[in-house]
């Protein structure tokens, strides 16, 4: 991991300074690896390397003929982030993009777009093809940020408590002290202290809940799992919902806590069912239930020879891309009214599993992965 991290810094150092001089003396860029393309000030193909060719299947002669944004059916995402460095909105981004070919699968991508200090040539894309390194960084920074995001539970939970409750003792003893005369009017406003204070107490208890119950570990059969999440769910929402079950009845029973799995993935299905609450009232919002086995799985950098592979997959309006990368950070919510808990302990809980969360979102189509190792 750590010599891949190295390399792709010395790519894109090497690339920089090619960059400073002309256009016709960028031939060492077919050197590298990843894909190298500049784009002009409309957006038309100025140069590829061969690696860019490669990636495209296309050579550069018919590459120059077209803008890049032409060449993918979602061909506006990368048209945004063209008009947003020509804009200088920022000096380089890295995303990742499933990138849709007519007739092909789509293509996953590594991008990092950079603005350069050229009217001509204002804008270079690096795309870089890597499928199992991109999940094991995406994987590793996951991890990490779970970590951080204990941390700063636990510190920024025992700092808000101490005060919480003295706020909320002051408040009491100072009812006490209010002259009749005045206590009904006054009473109101200590109220709203004390109720406000155990409100807090309430968020800092679920952000602590997850850290403080014991881990119980049993046999659990997934799929008992999901009927029981299935049930609860369509409970809620009787009426225009649809849960289709998509099950491998093969997957072995694996050692876990239940509880904490079927909070998890009820946790995840019901933001989805949430999300769907407009094509609920249309009548034609589903998710589906799936399970496979997936062979051969690195988790956390251990190598599994076997996993479950559990999909969450709703025809929802997506989550919004300004945080799809944020969306297991406590306290972000993409719904008016969200606590923003509930995929930071849905993540918790999986990981005490040994597993992760993933999770893959457009327009019509969310999909959360569950995987976690089986025996």
């Amino acid at each position: 991991m750590a010599v891949a991290d190295a390399a792709a810094r010395i790519d894109h150092q090497f690339l920089m300074e090619c960059m400073k001089t002309t256009l016709p003396s960028l031939d060492g860029l077919d050197l590298l690896a990843s894909a190298v393309i500049i784009l002009d000030a409309n957006g038309g193909i100025v140069y590829a390397n061969a690696a860019a060719e490669n990636l495209l299947e296309s050579s550069f002669k018919v590459l120059s003929q077209q803008k890049l944004s032409e060449l993918f059916l979602n061909g506006k995402e990368l048209a945004n982030l063209f008009y947003q460095a020509v804009a200088h909105q920022f000096a380089d981004k890295r995303l990742d993009l499933a990138l849709e070919r007519a007739g092909r699968d789509p293509l996953q991508v590594h991008t990092i777009v950079t603005a350069l200090d050229s009217p001509d040539t204002p804008v270079l894309l690096e795309l870089r093809e890597n499928v199992q390194q991109l999940k094991l960084d995406r994987e590793e920074r996951l991890l990490d940020q779970s970590q951080a995001n204990k941390e700063l539970i636990r510190n920024l939970a025992h700092e808000i408590k101490n005060p919480l409750g003295g706020i909320r003792g002051a408040a009491q003893l100072l009812e006490l002290e209010l002259p009749e005369r005045h206590l009904k009017e006054l009473r109101e406003y200590t109220q709203v202290i004390i109720k406000e204070a155990d409100r807090l107490q309430t968020l800092v208890d679920r952000l602590l809940a997850p850290h403080r119950r014991p881990h119980i570990v049993g046999d659990v059969n997934i799929h008992e799992v999901c009927e029981r999440v299935r049930s609860l769910i369509l409970a809620e929402f009787p009426n225009g919902l649809t849960i289709r079950r998509d099950y491998d009845l093969s997957i072995p029973e694996f050692r876990g806590d239940k509880e904490q799995l079927i909070q998890a993935l009820l946790n995840i299905v019901h933001n989805a069912a949430q999300a769907l609450a407009e094509r609920i009232r249309a009548g034609d919002a589903e998710l589906v239930l799936q399970t496979r086995v997936m062979r051969q799985v690195t988790l956390a950098k251990v190598r599994y020879r076997l996993a479950l592979d559990l999909h969450i997959i709703d025809n929802g309006p997506g989550i919004s891309p300004d945080i799809q990368d944020r969306i297991f950070y406590p306290l972000v919510s993409g719904r008016e009214g969200g606590s923003g808990l509930g995929l930071t302990l849905a993540q918790t809980f999986v990981q005490q599993h040994m597993g992760v969360i993933e999770c893959e979102s457009r327009p019509g189509y969310t999909d959360f992965r569950i995987l976690i190792p089986l025996p």
